[in-house]
């Protein structure tokens, strides 16, 4: 008997739609364990192995780059549209390559979030693309202007060829996407206990006084960390391998942990604008400081998202940049939405998959 197959293409942009995307990925495992997935990612096995549980295929391909950063928040818009060109230009072999591929493997489904081409991959395996997101790469692309236009126009025209998105919190209307479902958050929860985790880094300071940085795969070039100092009965948290060591500043390195299992031992989380950080601490409740990303067209729509359903501080560029981080001392402000934003997302999005299969 074949075994049920999924394929899920990930777009090659930090690690947030990698991390995401398999947390689904897992639940879809879960509710279903004879399912083969094979994520195709240009991101490190490590990252989707704290995600998913139990085994699957790992294909290390892009087809499409998102935008190419130097960190978290810096973006090279010439190297972006040069890459984007360059995938125009050889689209065809692209697709030809990986139908092969799809083929042979008798993939049942795809799953993307949100390579454009993953659509051309369907139709020429004759079998349905669904995807996943809050925001389509048109979009950001289009917000350039320019030459961007014309490629954000192309990428439309793709997305138009997929069958179903399931459309998540925070979202852009996507309007390329005719078949749109609406899902609650997605991403990982945690799953090491508190007691091991202040066990582990013998962490003593109570929650009100203990802080997570995170700045996702990409991290960040010059955190001020010299601020830290200011505040010594204070517990900092990075997953930031190249911080100084600081005698409040626990760096993790251990692949085992991921800044949601460090989440519920904080009362605040500093990150920049994402998705992934974002929805993980709406799910858990834990209050969110941020700057506004310049120039990057989902930024305003995430902080509106965040404004409405989770304690919030928005603070400037020259704040976190140049200021003393006595923002670390405020008190968020409460959500402006009444309701609690739906939160079930991977379960929509896995039970879906499985009734498609079934």
């Amino acid at each position: 008997m074949k075994r049920l197959t999924i394929y899920i293409a990930m777009t090659n942009h930090g690690y947030g739609h990698t991390t995401r995307t398999a947390a689904i990925a897992n639940t879809i495992q879960k509710l279903c364990p004879d399912v083969l997935l094979i994520l195709t990612t240009t991101a490190p096995r490590w990252l989707i192995e704290s995600y998913i549980e139990g085994d699957f295929i790992l294909r290390q391909r892009a087809f499409d780059l998102g935008i190419v950063q130097s960190d978290s928040l810096t973006m090279d818009k010439t190297a972006t549209l040069e890459k984007l060109r360059e995938i125009q230009k050889n689209y065809r072999s692209l697709i030809a390559s990986e139908v092969n591929f799809i083929q042979q493997n008798r993939v049942d489904l795809i799953l993307g979030d949100i390579p454009f081409l993953a659509a051309g991959f369907a139709k020429a395996a004759n079998i349905p693309c669904w995807m996943i997101s809050n925001f389509g790469w048109d979009f950001i692309y289009r917000d350039w202007g320019g030459e961007f236009t014309e490629i954000a126009d192309w990428i439309s025209e793709w997305y138009s060829k997929s069958d179903r998105l399931f459309r998540l919190p925070f979202y852009e209307p996507m309007s390329a996407f005719s078949n749109i479902t609406d899902v609650g958050l997605t991403g990982g929860s945690p799953h090491i206990s508190v007691d091991e985790i202040r066990q582990k880094w013998n962490i003593k300071t109570p929650p009100d006084k203990t802080i997570l940085l995170t700045f996702g795969g990409l991290s960040l070039d010059a955190i001020p960390y010299h601020n830290l100092s200011k505040f010594p009965d204070w517990q900092f948290i990075t997953f930031d391998r190249k911080a100084p060591n600081l005698a409040n500043l626990i760096k993790i390195t251990d692949f085992k942990y991921r800044p949601v299992d460090i989440m519920p031992i904080c009362n605040k989380i500093i990150s920049k604008p994402g998705y992934g950080t974002f929805a993980e601490a709406t799910k858990l409740q834990i209050p969110i400081v941020t700057i506004p990303r310049e120039d990057f067209a989902e930024s305003p729509i995430l902080l509106t998202g965040i404004t409405n359903y989770n304690h919030h501080q928005i603070i400037t560029s020259t704040e976190f940049f140049q200021g003393d981080w006595e923002f670390i001392q405020d008190i968020p402000h409460p959500p402006k939405k009444p309701d609690k934003i739906n939160q079930d997302g991977n379960e929509t999005i896995a039970q879906s998959v499985i009734n498609y299969l079934m």
